[in-house]
């Protein structure tokens, strides 16, 4: 299994960037799919997410109505669109997988079995 992360970059504050993660080895559409990311001196922290099977989305609450997660079943890809860019929103951003995850456990981040190696995302002001 493998989870590549890329579309980092440095962007001024406000403006917008795309994150793909594209996965290997499994079916998206079968999987939790989350966005995770590291500040720097920070804990990791849950970002947002798109559950199996549907199409239900969780965001953290410092991004909601910025950032939407979304997923590309033909290419076996999620997205996460990240609009009005705050230089708070700086780190590297994972991409995780795992199955069987429920409304209650999207946000556990530790338990996510697959991870993808990071992409570093850099907001100036």
């Amino acid at each position: 299994v493998q989870l590549q992360a890329s579309g980092g970059g440095q962007v001024q504050a406000g403006g917008p960037l795309r994150l793909s993660c594209v996965a290997s080895g499994l079916t998206v559409s079968r999987y939790t799919v989350a966005w995770i990311r590291q500040a720097p001196g920070k804990e990791r922290e849950f970002v947002a997410a798109v559950k199996s099977g549907g199409s239900s989305t969780y965001y953290a609450d410092s991004v909601k109505g910025r950032f939407i997660v979304s997923r590309d079943n033909t290419k076996n890809t999620v997205y996460l669109q990240m609009n009005s860019l705050k230089p708070d929103d700086t780190g590297v951003y994972y991409c995780a997988a795992d199955r069987g995850r429920i409304t209650s456990t999207v946000r556990m981040i530790s338990d996510y079995n697959y991870w993808g190696q990071g992409t570093q995302v850099t907001v100036s002001s």
